[in-house]
């Protein structure tokens, strides 16, 4: 009987570790086997994929893969340190995960890959961190990206809130797209996807406790799908933005300045849910200013406004869309809005922060 010899040592598969306790511990942060423990049982667990399996310290693709979806590559980061973790609407994961989507796709990119790194605090629950997991794999999924690549790290108690999350995304830049916000021209139309407000609203009611007669849920959500219907009805965008910190008037003031135009706003055509108005009133603030996390302004040539808006509307991310106003040649860098009585009302860029830890 002969004998086969074989030369090459077997592949051993590695063993995949599970936490033990219920709260994350300074060991978790220690580089060693608890650390690897709570990667493997947490994030690997939620985000397996065959880019972030092997594990390394960062992410392989094919730029084959890349090239195949356009010539430019864009890529974003952002951190997230909103108060509460939790809210009507969505959580910090996925609002990371949707934020860094949408800062890709308003550049006309199509999102593919981001990254996640994480600073928990001493003490943190070992459930709500598998949720917010589990949430950004879900987030992951709906905008068809894939997390590839993280780092984790671990404070003392009281060095950190709870939880903060970093991430980064690469996109790829289709082929004649060329969206900024120095292509505003006057003339142009400026849209808006739906009612605004409704994030910085839903962050106030779960941290100050608002007995709402109609309860405001974020607008988190992914935009690219709605920014490629955008570019199949008008390929000639001129400029995107998502309006989150800061709200409509921050990124139209920047939208304003950039292209040395003026931004005209008609008061009555923003969309805004009554329970956002009357927020407003009751605290004396401007749900003009209030932050988004599924809102975006566009801009765009006057001919094709018309059958930009009936491609957001037919989109589900899309459907209050509305034309909110026009590009004028002057004042330079103002934005102006004309009011319900008749009459003009400068709407400055934000100053300070009505309400802070918002995403």
């Amino acid at each position: 009987m002969s004998q086969v010899i074989c030369n090459q040592r077997p592949r051993l598969r590695r063993r995949s570790g599970r936490v033990s306790g219920q709260t994350i511990t300074l060991a978790h942060g220690s580089g060693g086997k608890a650390m690897r423990d709570l990667i493997d049982d947490v994030f690997m667990r939620a985000f397996d994929n065959p880019v972030l399996s092997p594990l390394e310290d960062q992410a392989r693709f094919a730029m084959s893969d890349l090239l195949r979806h356009g010539d430019r590559l864009a890529f974003t980061t952002d951190s997230y340190v909103v108060d509460p973790l939790f809210f009507p609407g969505g959580d910090i994961g996925e609002l990371a995960v949707y934020g860094t989507v949408n800062d890709l796709a308003v550049c006309g990119a199509r999102p593919m890959y981001l990254s996640c790194a994480v600073i928990l605090e001493e003490g943190f629950p070992m459930a709500d961190l598998r949720r917010i997991a589990a949430s950004m794999q879900a987030a992951a999924e709906a905008a068809g990206v894939q997390i590839v690549t993280g780092d984790t790290k671990v404070v003392h108690r009281g060095a950190a809130d709870k939880l903060f999350i970093n991430t980064s995304g690469v996109g790829v830049i289709p082929k004649g797209v060329n969206i900024s916000a120095q292509r505003a021209r006057p003339g142009d139309k400026i849209l808006v996807n739906g009612t605004i407000g409704d994030h910085g609203v839903a962050i106030l009611a779960a941290r100050k406790d608002l007995a709402l007669e109609v309860p405001i849920e974020s607008d988190c959500q992914p935009l690219n799908g709605l920014v490629e219907a955008l570019l199949e009805a008008c390929p000639d965008v001129h400029c995107l933005r998502d309006a989150t910190r800061g709200g409509i008037a921050t990124v139209l003031n920047e939208l304003a300045q950039h292209s040395r135009v003026c931004a005209y706003l008609d008061e009555f055509a923003i969309p805004v849910r009554e329970a956002v108005k009357g927020v407003s009133e009751i605290l004396g603030l401007d749900s003009l200013y209030f932050a988004n996390e599924g809102k975006l302004i566009a801009v765009v040539p006057a001919e094709r406004a018309t059958d930009s808006l009936a491609a957001m509307r037919a989109h589900p991310a899309g459907a209050d869309a509305a034309i909110i106003g026009e590009i004028g040649a002057s004042p330079e860098g103002e934005v102006i809005m004309r009011t319900g009585f008749g009459g003009d009302r400068i709407v400055d860029m934000l100053v300070g922060e009505q309400l802070p830890r918002i995403c």
